[in-house]
């Protein structure tokens, strides 16, 4: 069986275990905490970086979230996450690297490091300049997908795609650090709650960090 090594606020992690679901790929969840640098871990990854995934009877090792969704995408035909015209998958793609770059970069990440990582690995106090300004970041992303979801069903498309796995993963993080005020963006917060619904979804909503608990409205659909 694949086992998949994560850790519960990690969000290229929920994008894979996302992907994985989708196309009903069985798999188990191994815990990982990048910030220990464990020998073992970095002989998976030199890079130490999550998530990596292993199937240990074929000996292979899959790392970098996109590396593994598109490995499922080519070798299982079950709920095409990346479908369409070349034209369809050239946008969901873009909007995948979108999300994974600059989403993260400007907003989950600077959420994380104030939020969690100082909590948890450094016992700093969070930076709150940091934080108001990725929080203000925060709101123009959520204006950007409520433009996207003005003028198409789905983030990429008409269909659910990996670019809405993506986007709800990073958004799923920084919600559980109290990062996003969901408030004056219907449309994305509808969306949300659409993917907060789905089977794959939901066990994501049921984990938690130790010490670190969410608001109050991060597993509800109805937010």
């Amino acid at each position: 069986m694949w086992q998949l090594y994560q850790f519960p606020l990690c969000p290229f992690s929920r994008k894979v275990r996302l992907m994985l679901a989708e196309k009903g790929v069985q798999h188990e969840l191994v815990r990982e905490s990048p910030w220990l640098e464990r020998d073992e871990f970095a002989d998976l990854n030199p890079a130490g970086q999550t998530p990596v995934l292993v199937e240990e009877s074929r000996g292979i090792v899959l790392i970098d979230s996109l590396a593994i969704c598109e490995y499922f995408e080519e070798t299982i035909d079950r709920s095409p996450m990346i479908p369409g015209t070349a034209v369809n998958r050239s946008e969901v793609r873009r909007l995948v690297s979108f999300f994974d770059q600059k989403l993260f970069g400007e907003v989950v990440k600077p959420i994380m490091d104030e939020r969690m990582t100082k909590r948890l690995v450094t016992r700093d106090p969070p930076d709150t300049r940091i934080l108001r300004e990725a929080m203000k970041t925060a709101n123009a992303h959520l204006d950007y997908i409520d433009y996207l979801l003005d003028h198409r069903r789905w983030l990429g498309g008409p269909v659910l795609s990996l670019a809405d796995l993506a986007a709800a993963s990073h958004l799923s993080v920084a919600d559980y650090l109290g990062g996003i005020d969901w408030r004056g963006h219907k449309q994305t917060a509808d969306w949300y709650a659409v993917m907060k619904s789905r089977p794959s979804f939901r066990p994501l909503l049921t984990e938690r960090m130790e010490v670190i608990a969410p608001p109050a409205h991060y597993d509800k659909v109805d937010f």
